[in-house]
Formats: C-alpha cells, sequence, structure tokens
C-alpha cells in the first residue's frame, strides 16, 4: 500500500537471463561471467527469487518492479516470453508486484514483439545501445547501428513504453567525447533512464585476445571515472535517471576469477560522485590552517560530498584546521552552502 504523504522506495527484483536468444558475441560480452549468473532461470526459480526478495523489502511506501535482465527477452520465442511474464502475474495480481521491466537489444524491438509486451504489466523496456558512434559499435560487434538504437526508441515510445538507453564507457575507438555525443543522442532519443558500464576485459572474451596481443588497451581506473563524470553531468543537466553507474560487483569479478584487466571498482560509482564533488568544492581550497569550514549539503548529497574513503574531506582539511559537512535539507541536491569561522 502507497502512502501519497510518506516517501516513496523503488525496488527491482533482478532476474537474469544470461545470453538466452542473443545471437551475437560482442568482443566485451560474457553475461555470465559478468552479473555471476550462469544458469537460465526456470518459472519455479523465479517464483522464488520474487518471493525471497519480497520478504526483504517494506510492506507499505513501495514500488516492486521485476526485471529481466542479461539476456535479450524479445528475441526469446513467444511462447517463452509469455511464459515468463505469466510467472510474475500472481504476484502482481496480489499487489505484491507493480510493473515489470525487460532489458533487450536494439534490433529486437519489432512489431510482433511490442503489442505481446502490451498484454502483460510492462511498464519499461530498456536497450542495450552501448554507444551511438557506428565505428565504435562495428569494432566492439554490435550487430546493430545507432540508427536502429533510434529506430526502435521511437517504437517503444509510441507504443507508450517508458525508455532506457544503457551506455558504455571504453569500448574500442570510444573516446570522451564520442561518450558524451552518445549521452547527448540517448537523451534526444527519448530516454528517461540509463545504466553506464565502464569497459572490463572478462576472461574468455575476444577482447582479452585483443588486449593480449596490444590491440586494445582498457581505461585506467582514473580515466574511467573521468569520462563517466562528464557523461553522468550531461544526464543529470537533462533530468535522465541515472539507475547504475559501474558493473554488478560478482564474485568472479571482485576475486579476480575472469576479469583481466580495466576499470572495474565495486565502489565505482562513488568514485565518480566524489569526482562530481571534488570539481564544486575546489574553490574552497584557499582557506587558512586556523579556519573552520563548514559546508551544509542536501543529506542525499552528503557521502559523495565527503568522498569516497573521506578523499574530499582530507583534500579540504589540507587548507582548514576543521572541516565539518552538514546535512541541510533546505539545499538543493548537487549544491552547497559553505560558513567560515
Amino acid at each position: 500500500m502507497v502512502n501519497p504523504d510518506r516517501h516513496i522506495k523503488h525496488f527491482t527484483i533482478p532476474v537474469f537471463i544470461p545470453l538466452e536468444a542473443c545471437p551475437f558475441t560482442c568482443i566485451f560480452c560474457d553475461q555470465k561471467k559478468i552479473t555471476g549468473w550462469s544458469k537460465v532461470p526456470s518459472p519455479a526459480d523465479i517464483e522464488t527469487m520474487i518471493r525471497s526478495h519480497l520478504l526483504t523489502f517494506p510492506v507499505n511506501d513501495r514500488i516492486v518492479e521485476v526485471g529481466f535482465f542479461g539476456g535479450t527477452f524479445t528475441g526469446l520465442p513467444a511462447e517463452q516470453q509469455r511464459r515468463y511474464l505469466e510467472t510474475v502475474m500472481p504476484f502482481v495480481k496480489s499487489g505484491d508486484v507493480d510493473a515489470i521491466r525487460i532489458s533487450t537489444r536494439p534490433d529486437f524491438i519489432s512489431g510482433e514483439v511490442l503489442p505481446l509486451l502490451k498484454e502483460y504489466p510492462v511498464r519499461t523496456i530498456e536497450l542495450g545501445a552501448q554507444s551511438m558512434d557506428d565505428g565504435v559499435l562495428k569494432a566492439s560487434g554490435r550487430g546493430h547501428t545507432s540508427g536502429q538504437t533510434e529506430l526502435a526508441s521511437g517504437m517503444i515510445l509510441d507504443a507508450g513504453f517508458s525508455l532506457g538507453l544503457q551506455m558504455m564507457i571504453g569500448l574500442p575507438g570510444d573516446s570522451e567525447e564520442k561518450a558524451v555525443r552518445t549521452a547527448e543522442k540517448i537523451i534526444r532519443a527519448g530516454a528517461t533512464e540509463t545504466r553506464i558500464y565502464p569497459v572490463v576485459v572478462i576472461r574468455g572474451t575476444p577482447l582479452e585476445t585483443l588486449f593480449k596481443q596490444g590491440k586494445y588497451l582498457p581505461l585506467s581506473l582514473e580515466e574511467a571515472v573521468s569520462r563517466t563524470k562528464s557523461v553522468v553531468r550531461v544526464f543529470e543537466e537533462s533530468s535522465v535517471k541515472i539507475i547504475r553507474i559501474g558493473l554488478h560487483p560478482s564474485d568472479g569479478l571482485l576475486n579476480g576469477q575472469y576479469l583481466i584487466a580495466g576499470p572495474f571498482h565495486p565502489s565505482f560509482r562513488e568514485l565518480v560522485m566524489t569526482a562530481i564533488w571534488k570539481d564544486r568544492l575546489d574553490g574552497l581550497c584557499n582557506g587558512k590552517q586556523e579556519t573552520c569550514i563548514i559546508i551544509r549539503v542536501n543529506p542525499a548529497d552528503r557521502n559523495a560530498a565527503i568522498g569516497y574513503s573521506g578523499q574530499n574531506r582530507k583534500m579540504l582539511e589540507k587548507h582548514y584546521g576543521k572541516v565539518k559537512f552538514v546535512n541541510d535539507p533546505l539545499i538543493k541536491e548537487r549544491t552547497f552552502h559553505a560558513d567560515h569561522n
């Protein structure tokens, strides 16, 4: 039950269908290793997942979605799509789940696919755009063009769905300028949501071969943070919701079993937000050691303003005797007010 006078929390129950129905092998891709899921779930598995997640959510003031990720959902046979969607319906009818979202490829959207999804409470369709530069897409073996992404986006919006477009940072042939242009084109395509993933080299992928041959150089962590920071600013200026920044920290990535090289960090989003706030606070680095500075920020920004491992606080402590960050709900997000004593 949703109380309109209280803060509503959004939850997504993820169901991974790794590489199901995808006819292409992008040079960077191995969804089973990236997500940590290798088994294609059965309807019974999905029911168990949903029940398990629901037990961890608050009973009231929530919106719950089930999301089918990791594969090309609309590339599955129609009956398999229906079987997955039907599995969610008892939870929708009981009021425990509010909607469904699916992830797929731009070239697997058609006039035949969308009517099937409209029969169910599918609210959002996410497309793996990855880049809106055709040269980058070709070098990455994506198998589709930016034009196909634009066409599919229009069809999704015309059919009444919400649109999410995912992008990657550091693909072969990519640059900061191309990444920013991709973000701008994602906005023009009508996406209201996005996910941003830095490219890492995964064991067993074609990208590993290119890396070992010296034909692909992954971004350093610092470079990936800097490029992502530029892209985040573009999306925030247009009020596009950024659902995720950085790869899911699966065990295989955390323990190095699958990670060959590249800018993986379990707190990548925090590093990006720290960098954004560092730029905002940099103008304060002119204080005197005997001075105390109190920085008032919106509560939603406090951790990022202080910085990952206190990086921004430590930066300011080089210039002030005391640095204090204070929550102030009256301060607009992404802004601050500084008092000197």
